[in-house]
């Protein structure tokens, strides 16, 4: 048996997944930490250069600037600016290894690296137990990194970025032209929907209230998920999203102690993400169990 056939054996792809997972989640870490300093970063060099316009300034020298992307500088410390050596980024073993604590300062790292490489590992795992060797549990498992990463980000800053949100949409859309998950026409049907089913619910909510309910980045999320799932899954999506919203809302609420401004921070995206993943490997089996079709 060659190496390639060996590593699709239905008892070992899910391991050699998990694996590679762990591995992805170790840089899904750098983008949930860096993407949003990322635009930051261009969002002042954007206003600078504004306002330097609107006062008929010359363009000013270019200073030089370190610089900083997804893979430049190397890993460091926050606490401490210790740089992270290659024993201490292994995923998931070297915080286990660590304790949880900088080698250097003993600053708490905090336990969601390890948890974005556990998930990661996961939803790869799993996507290759449940499609097998197929570029349908490659996809599914594109759809599970990129919402993690979305997820975390959303939660921390309210920012859903483009650089992510519009690859997904994209990467549904080229999967299913060869109906990965389903047909191109529901596909390209779901990402529309997606869109405008959130665009109507904010001008709605705004309308009503002259208050914005959600951001942008939610409309191309949902439109990502449609164009994974297509727009028959879309409403139990929305239902799904809705519902986890409403139970982290009031777990939010209560460890708030019913203080609304300041403790409770309403984002869609990991709801809408939860859903998503959920739809993706059971969907199906909902909507039968729900309408009471075998």
């Amino acid at each position: 048996m060659t190496v390639l056939g060996w590593l699709q054996q239905p008892a070992v792809l899910p391991w050699v997944a998990a694996a590679f997972g762990l591995c992805i989640g170790s840089f899904l870490n750098v983008v949930i930490h860096r993407l949003p300093k990322m635009m930051e970063r261009e969002w002042r060099a954007e206003c600078a250069e504004l306002e330097r316009q609107a006062r008929g300034e010359a363009a000013p020298e270019s200073p030089a600037v370190e610089t900083y992307n997804l893979v430049v500088p190397g890993s460091r410390c926050p606490s401490c600016g210790h740089r992270i050596a290659a024993w201490e980024n292994i995923p998931l073993a070297s915080w286990l290894a660590l304790r949880g604590r900088c080698s250097a300062c003993k600053a708490r790292i905090p336990a969601k690296y390890p948890l974005v490489e556990l998930l990661a590992a996961v939803g790869a795992a799993y996507s290759a137990w449940r499609f097998g060797p197929s570029l349908t549990a490659l996809g599914a498992a594109l759809f599970v990194w990129f919402t993690i990463a979305l997820s975390f980000i959303d939660q921390e800053t309210g920012l859903l970025p483009d650089d992510l949100t519009l690859p997904l949409l994209w990467a549904g859309l080229v999967l299913n032209l060869g109906g990965a998950f389903v047909p191109m026409a529901e596909a390209v049907l779901g990402a529309v929907a997606g869109y405008l089913s959130l665009w109507l619910v904010y001008w709605a909510y705004k309308l009503a209230t002259g208050k914005e309910g959600m951001g942008y980045g939610d409309f191309k999320m949902n439109a990502a998920v449609g164009a994974f799932l297509g727009w028959k899954m879309l409403p139990v999506v929305i239902l799904l999203s809705s519902l986890v919203g409403l139970a982290f809302g009031a777990l939010q609420m209560f460890a708030a102690k019913g203080r609304w401004d300041g403790a409770f921070r309403f984002h869609f995206g990991p709801y809408i993400a939860i859903a998503g993943v959920v739809a993706l490997y059971w969907g199906g089996s909902l909507v039968r169990w729900y309408l009471g079709v075998p």
